[in-house]
């Protein structure tokens, strides 16, 4: 099982991506993470979700997003940890590799309806979104 359950034993959403990728194990579970996480290199349309998370947390009076909420905490065993603790909610990602397969697997516990109401959108699109990461980092690396 992963360390985000270490972290977030009792998640109010859990959810695990795995993506093929030819000698994934070529590259660290850091360095994987590192890649999937890249703002920087986000699709267009992944972009303008990430625009509209900006739009909904004003509303909402949320801090505004910053890239640093998703850097590697730390490496737990062969998991590279990104451990965010926000106003709303409480999420951990860990990416671990296998030969040739990628796994993100993403633990959120809310903290109360605020956390509730931010995440119903984010729920529907968390796979498409993670898994495009994925893709993406997999082309590049």
């Amino acid at each position: 099982m992963s360390a985000a359950f270490d972290l977030i034993p009792r998640p109010d959403w859990a959810a695990t991506t795995t993506v093929a990728a030819a000698r994934a194990d070529q590259h660290s579970a850091d360095q994987w993470a590192r890649a999937i996480f890249d703002v920087s290199a986000l699709p267009w349309w992944a972009k303008g979700l990430f625009a509209l998370r900006e739009a909904a947390a004003r509303v909402l009076r949320l801090p505004p997003g910053d890239p640093a909420m998703l850097a590697v905490d730390r490496v737990v065993g062969d998991e590279a940890i990104i451990d965010t603790d926000d106003r709303h909610l409480r999420f951990v990602a860990a990416v671990r590799v296998d030969s040739d397969l990628v796994h993100v697997t993403t633990v959120v516990t809310f903290k109360g309806l605020l956390g509730r109401l931010y995440f119903l959108p984010v729920r529907l699109l968390h796979d498409a979104v993670t898994r495009s990461m994925m893709v993406a980092a997999a082309r590049r690396m």
